[in-house]
């Protein structure tokens, strides 16, 4: 009988090792978030930098969107990039030709989504904590220029109830006179922000250390 209680153990262990596997190796997360193609060469030539600050807002859709990129190592059998991504962004932008003045942005953590709906459901209370800390801003601190090259922008980052100061990556274009596009990211240790990785029965654990990435396309505030 004990020799069976033993065995009926390890085979659920291999099962729910499987079920990890399976769920760590399948499927391809998708790429960093990067500009669009520019139309033809004349996109960027009718927008005519102004001499006063114009007001932009974030347009909610495909192109709109926040959120992390982790490296999830299941024990013995491989790494993976998860990604788990929301459109639910808003925000407002301060804009004087070429530069970008203010920023202030927020993203509703609560509808985050990945590749696998138990991924998403236990960030609601471990990790990043969505119930607790439901919203993550941003808000830029010192005027950055719009480029296809990508440059630094200095700004306080609040994650997980934690504010700090980060330098983003960020490549931008602005489109004719009627949306400005923005892709870039910053990296994250989560300890700075008083986040544990969580990790899932000891088979999948996430490193200290990802990324939060985003895409905006803004529009000329109403």
């Amino acid at each position: 009988m004990r020799r069976l209680l033993v065995l009926v153990i390890a085979l659920v262990v291999l099962a729910g090792g499987g079920i990890a596997a399976y769920v760590l190796l399948s499927g391809d997360a998708p790429p960093p978030p990067a500009l669009s193609q520019q139309a033809d060469a004349t996109a960027t030539a009718t927008a005519t930098p102004g001499s006063e600050a114009a007001a932009w807002t974030v347009a909610a859709g495909q192109e709109t969107y926040a959120g992390y990129r982790v490296r999830e190592e299941f024990a013995g059998i491989g790494v993976k990039d998860a990604v788990g991504r929301t459109d639910e962004v808003t925000g407002t932008a301060q804009v004087n030709g070429e530069t970008v003045e203010t920023a202030e942005l927020e993203a509703d953590m609560t509808t985050l989504v990945s590749d696998e709906a138990r991924r998403d459901g236990a960030l609601r209370d471990r990790g990043i904590e969505t119930d607790r800390f439901p919203e993550a801003t941003f808000t830029l601190t010192e005027p950055v220029r719009l480029s296809r090259q990508a440059t630094t922008a200095a700004g306080e980052l609040t994650l997980h109830g934690q504010t700090r100061e980060v330098d983003v990556r960020v490549s931008g274009q602005q489109l004719g006179d009627d949306a400005i596009e923005l892709a870039g990211s910053v990296p994250i240790t989560m300890a700075d922000f008083a986040i544990e990785p969580p990790s899932v029965a000891g088979f999948v654990t996430v490193e200290d250390r990802g990324t939060l990435e985003f895409k905006l396309r803004l529009v000329p505030a109403a």
